[in-house]
């Protein structure tokens, strides 16, 4: 499936279920090793690494390296890893000294809610103000 975002088209990875690594996923590629990121953190279960498109001076993409497809397919099975995730935002924030200025950690949920690639991933983005009701 193609779309257009801005003028720029783009491949929506659609995967079905959860489980170890999805052929069409560029994130499960990045994990694999089969495609090239600027990797940040990594442990058994999480790596994180530059967003290639960042939209604040610091963006930084969370992922399990399980495949799971999107928020909306989590099971009680994916608590423990998902929290990683978060304890993984904490750490990026405390080694990139935003811990005390604060930053942001967010999640695309679904077509309305602005995913594109279809791998449960988190941006963690910094260095910039945000506005009021932003």
């Amino acid at each position: 499936m193609r779309g257009i975002s801005s003028g720029v088209y783009y491949r929506r990875i659609i995967a079905a279920g959860s489980g170890g690594s999805v052929i069409d996923c560029v994130f499960c590629r990045i994990i694999a090793r089969q495609t090239a990121a600027d990797i940040e953190y990594e442990d058994a279960h999480v790596m994180a690494f530059k967003d290639i498109y960042p939209k604040a001076p610091v963006h930084v993409l969370i992922v399990p390296k399980r495949h799971i497809a999107s928020i909306a397919e989590l099971s009680d099975d994916d608590a423990e890893v998902i929290g990683r995730c978060f304890l993984v935002a904490r750490r990026l924030g405390e080694t990139k000294g935003f811990a005390d200025k604060g930053y942001r950690v967010s999640v695309n949920t679904g077509p309305e809610g602005g995913q594109v690639v279809y791998h449960v991933h988190f941006h963690f983005t910094a260095g910039r103000q945000r506005g009021h009701g932003a």
